[in-house]
């Protein structure tokens, strides 16, 4: 099926560009959520017509995101929950519990704006991406601990660390 996209959308195209998408993806998820049209001669007529008011607009949403995350990129969040000895979790942390820690940290996002790249299932500090524009997107730091006094232990790191190394490597490091 082939559609016309109204604003960019990650790994398929830019607005206005014209692409060849599963009839699913367009019909579940690009149409309804107005980021696509069905590409026919109506469409493109109008498209060409509302073209500079989309452009105009998408412009101002992409200035607005970019001053917010000048403001508040390098966001750390603190998610307390239960873990075993090892340091894994009873469950898992999900975008919908860092996007209401990201929210009480002062900027209000929806889950849908969280990408995490892996389930979060250890304790520890994760880095994770919110998107807060099609072409804008921040790193937060969700620290995960069972804790507010291993929150702040954790957090004298310096860098987010996705996964601890397998003892393999420690050995091969400390020879």
């Amino acid at each position: 099926m082939d559609v016309i996209l109204l604003e960019r959308v990650e790994n398929l195209g830019q607005m206005g560009e014209v692409v060849k998408v599963r009839p699913g993806y367009a019909r579940n998820y690009l149409l309804p959520l107005k980021k696509a049209l069905r590409a026919t001669k109506d469409n493109l007529t109008t498209f060409e017509q509302r073209r500079a008011q989309l452009e105009t607009a998408n412009l101002t949403r992409r200035e607005e995101a970019q001053a917010l995350a000048a403001k508040v990129d390098g966001l750390s969040v603190v998610i307390l929950r239960q873990a075993g000895e090892s340091g894994q979790l009873y469950g898992s942390v999900s975008s919908r519990d860092i996007a209401e820690a990201v929210t009480g940290g002062g900027l209000t996002i929806e889950r849908q704006q969280v990408t995490i790249d892996k389930p979060i299932k250890t304790l520890g500090l994760h880095a994770v991406r919110v998107v807060l524009h099609p072409e804008v997107s921040i790193g937060v730091t969700v620290n995960v601990a069972q804790s507010a006094e291993e929150a702040a232990a954790q957090a004298k790191a310096v860098a987010p660390v996705a996964e601890a190394p397998a003892p393999a490597e420690e050995e091969a490091a400390a020879s």
